[in-house]
């Protein structure tokens, strides 16, 4: 196992396609908690297309060196960050195991990282769009019987118009008998857990933030995935136990007449099914009506990447709103009985200890403890190869180089301290996980490190605060 996973209930290894002869196999390394969709996606392509794929998900089972003996194409989902590191060291481990295998790194970090995996772990990188081209090197590899030539390359350029491909196939994933299980993350929510699913409706963003790595591969685009195919979907989930389910999008209001829709028939379909979704707040604060809605039509609450609540670090990562928005959009769900949970990136080089102590008094007097997880308090800025941000000059200026273990860019706050407490948050935001520490508790041990000799009053919770039993948001 690559990656810890500590969630309640019986895990039961992800069941393997039974198959005499497989063409192709499919590794997820991690994926937030949730089922891998960066490998059943593709599953789901294969089994359409008569290739046989099986997928490993070494973020929950222990890695099997068996499972890929002897295969002639090996791809790794790099979805995220955290993915392609871990991703990494499985390579080396396959590499051990098949030295004659083809390696292929897919997904969004995988093309900004493609300088950095070739040649050496992987030989051959795919982008955020992948599934077109992974279909043609896994369909040659079968028809040719052996695996490709090390020469073998892909384009290395992201396509001109994102996705032109993909919407041309069917997407619909693999589902399994794990969908919905305990063995993924679950929503909690009034005492009682509930099975989820995972479900995406669009790809892409039409925003451009530039801590984000999405604009480097969609450059502000997106596009909706096919109603009735997000629908038949959402069914099997639901058919396979979900009894909430959570949508992927980057922005689920990238497109608020398709997320309608979509809610709307899953609705009038499984009444007793709820949801969440993520947005971001200039959206929330453009379609109020579709928020209440959509709150009408089962969703629990929703995620949005508040990010930081100082005006400086706001404009800096290009987020389109203000500290003054996001405070009134708190204050407006909480009105009309809704639940944000903001996700955060406190730790930026734009940071200082007094705009992070306003942090915290935020969050304790708008009631929103219990609403986020203490490991967004620890949270630092991620550079990976590509980052819109090293395209500011003054920023680039202190940026450290890349480095080739931490598949990222260093950077130091010009404040040490801050270094030195982003450290100290997150030891006790780790420490405080290992125990199941009640968040409020955990919230006040931090707030005494970032402002000692403040007391901060803390606000009583306002009605349920529903939360995924995973709590990395990134």
């Amino acid at each position: 196992m690559f990656a810890p996973a500590q969630y309640n209930g019986d895990v039961q290894p992800l069941p393997l396609q039974s198959v005499k002869v497989c063409d192709v196999v499919l590794v997820s390394c991690y994926e937030l908690g949730h089922e891998p969709l960066g490998v059943l996606t593709p599953a789901g392509v294969f089994d359409r297309a008569g290739l046989n794929a099986r997928v490993l998900d070494v973020a929950m089972d222990d890695f099997d060196p068996a499972a890929v003996a002897g295969v002639p194409l090996v791809a790794v989902s790099t979805p995220m960050h955290t993915a392609l590191r871990l991703g990494t060291r499985v390579a080396a481990r396959i590499r051990e195991v098949n030295p004659g295998a083809h390696i292929c790194f897919f997904g969004l970090y995988a093309e900004l990282h493609r300088a950095h995996l070739l040649p050496g772990l992987a030989d051959s990188c795919l982008g955020a769009e992948f599934e077109a081209d992974l279909l043609e090197l896994a369909t040659a590899v079968r028809d040719r019987g052996v695996s490709p030539p090390r020469s073998v390359t892909l384009p290395r350029a992201p396509r001109p118009s994102a996705g032109t491909r993909e919407r041309e196939l069917n997407l619909a994933p693999r589902r399994v008998a794990t969908a919905g299980s305990a063995r993924y993350a679950r929503l909690f929510a009034a005492g009682t857990y509930r099975a989820t699913g995972y479900v995406t409706t669009t790809r892409g963003c039409k925003h451009v933030c530039r801590h984000c790595p999405i604009p480097a591969a969609y450059d502000g685009r997106f596009y909706a995935l096919p109603e009735e195919s997000v629908l038949a979907d959402i069914d099997a989930v639901v058919a396979l136990g979900a009894r909430h389910v959570t949508f992927a999008d980057a922005d689920f209001l990238n497109g608020p007449t398709h997320a309608l829709r979509i809610a709307r028939e899953m609705r009038r379909r499984h009444p007793d099914v709820s949801f969440d979704y993520t947005a971001k707040i200039e959206h929330l604060q453009r379609h109020p009506a579709a928020a209440d809605e959509l709150h009408s039509l089962g969703n629990l609450f929703v995620v949005s990447a508040v990010e930081s609540f100082n005006d400086e670090v706001l404009r800096k990562l290009d987020k389109g709103h203000t500290a003054a928005d996001a405070i009134e959009v708190i204050r407006a769900f909480e009105r009309r009985g809704l639940a944000l949970r903001p996700s955060l990136v406190p730790f930026t080089p734009w940071e200082t200890r007094e705009s992070l102590t306003r942090l915290f008094e935020i969050v304790a007097e708008e009631g929103l403890v219990e609403r986020i997880d203490p490991v967004q308090y620890s949270i630092r800025l991620l550079l990976p190869a590509g980052s819109l941000l090293l395209r500011d000059p003054d920023f680039a200026a202190i940026a450290g180089p890349f480095d080739p273990v931490r598949l990222s860019h260093s950077w130091s706050h010009p404040d040490p301290a801050m270094d030195d407490l982003q450290e100290r948050l997150a030891a006790i935001s780790s420490a405080a996980a290992d125990r199941e520490t009640p968040a409020e508790e955990t919230f006040l041990a931090m707030a005494a490190l970032v402002a000692p000799g403040q007391p901060l009053r803390v606000s009583p919770r306002r009605g349920d605060s529903p939360r995924l039993t995973e709590d990395w948001f990134c």
